[in-house]
């Protein structure tokens, strides 16, 4: 599994699928795509909005990372960094953010690589 994080409108997407030769048709967008795609495809964007209307939905995500290591083991998984900035003053929206991060801590624990996008610019900072 490789998961790219960085924040919102840096380029991650782009810089996933030119580094990983991933073309649109397989790729999942997390802001619409079913419940089941991201276990079948190559790809997934938008991750963190996957995880927030799995959350509106009252879905549990206590498995989700480890579900998703164990499914699709080379997925490409693209997120946005939630953690910076002011803690929002709207419950729902601390929880989304909290749930987010430590999904992504453990997704990070387990994958190979892990990339940080900032304009554009890709970074290594896990290669196993």
């Amino acid at each position: 599994m490789i998961l790219i994080t960085g924040g919102a409108f840096q380029g991650k997407k782009a810089y996933a699928m030119e580094t990983f030769s991933l073309d649109e048709s397989m790729m999942a967008d997390g802001e619409s795509c079913s419940w089941e795609d991201i276990y079948k495809a190559r790809g997934i964007f938008h991750f963190h909005s996957y995880i927030r209307r799995a959350l509106e939905e009252g879905r549990e995500l206590k498995t989700l990372a480890e579900d998703l290591i164990q499914r699709n083991p080379e997925a490409v998984i693209v997120v946005n960094e939630l953690g910076s900035g002011v803690v929002p003053i709207d419950a729902f929206d601390r929880n989304y953010r909290e749930t987010t991060g430590r999904i992504c801590c453990e997704l990070a624990k387990k994958a190979r690589e892990v990339h940080r996008v900032v304009c554009g610019i890709g970074m290594v900072i896990k290669h196993d």
